[in-house]
């Protein structure tokens, strides 16, 4: 088969770590249905695609093996952000200057929705993956009267008010936490903006933030996507340990959250060799839009 009996052996550890099942029972089931069901429905709905290109113990060591409690997919992750420097520059991926043609079309999109009858108010937001606040800074903070800031790494957040300067004074919390361990407070913002950090969550708990962030809205409020999307299927980055999904994958998802695209958007000032990046609005459907609904599945 091509891989090795300690391979496989290290695949099914993995599976004790995380489902506290046997070593002989997984050894049953490890070349069945079973294996490659709670794989996909446990991890990518893009699963099919990287089972094309990875044979399936290193696509299942790369994503559960267990590392200090956490799946590698997200130990890699923040060991990787561990390393990037607090500054735009590191935000940008040494790409600083794509900033200026980012923030220009965030806050077109972003005028959209919020400020008007019928749209978002502009009281309070949530900058979702924030860093040191590259988006709240340059987005947010010149519409939202308050923002909250939500990241895994502490050295960005203590960086943070010393970056957005006087627009500190706005910011009223700072999370340190990992998006699929962050609980929003229900009911309680206008907008939530989640930019670049949707391919660091396995598909289960991308739909289980934004259903959380469904939660969290107030009446008329948005929540915004902006992030590279691939071509086609999905492109797994093993360096920063992220997922870049086709648009088809990412619309799979949302439609499990209870949210509905109202707008979907694809950045066409960005240079042809970078991967693609697309602006995705969400709101909840209106009680006529679900009663209608009701009606339409009978």
């Amino acid at each position: 088969m091509g891989e090795t009996t300690e391979e496989w052996k290290g695949a099914h550890y993995a599976f004790k770590s995380r489902w506290g099942a046997t070593y002989d029972e997984l050894c049953r089931y490890s070349m069945s249905f079973d294996l490659h069901k709670t794989i996909r429905s446990d991890f990518f709905e893009s699963y099919l695609f990287l089972l094309e290109n990875l044979p399936l113990v290193k696509l299942f060591t790369l994503t559960s093996e267990v590392i200090r409690g956490e799946m590698q997919f997200y130990a890699k992750a923040k060991r990787f952000y561990e390393e990037v420097p607090a500054t735009e520059e590191g935000m940008m991926g040494d790409f600083v200057e794509l900033n200026s043609l980012d923030v220009e079309a965030s806050r077109a999109f972003l005028k959209k929705f919020v400020g008007g009858p019928g749209k978002a108010d502009t009281e309070f937001a949530l900058d979702c993956g924030c860093g040191i606040g590259r988006v709240s800074r340059q987005v947010l903070l010149p519409v939202f009267s308050s923002v909250d800031m939500v990241d895994m790494i502490d050295n960005f957040l203590f960086a943070a008010p010393s970056y957005l300067g006087m627009g500190a004074s706005q910011v009223k919390n700072y999370h340190c936490s990992t998006l699929q361990e962050f609980t929003p407070a229900t009911g309680m913002y206008d907008v939530i903006w989640i930019q670049w950090v949707t391919g660091h969550l396995t598909d289960r708990d991308l739909m289980e933030f934004l259903a959380k962030c469904k939660n969290s809205l107030k009446d008329n409020g948005v929540v915004i996507i902006k992030d590279n999307v691939a071509r086609k299927g999905c492109i797994l980055d093993q360096m920063d340990s992220s997922m870049i999904r086709e648009i088809e994958i990412l619309r799979k998802i949302i439609a499990k959250t209870g949210l509905e695209i109202v707008c979907v958007e694809k950045q066409l000032d960005i240079p042809e060799q970078f991967i693609p990046l697309w602006m995705i609005a969400l709101n909840p459907p209106s009680p006529t839009q679900a009663f209608g609904k009701t009606l339409l599945n009978r």
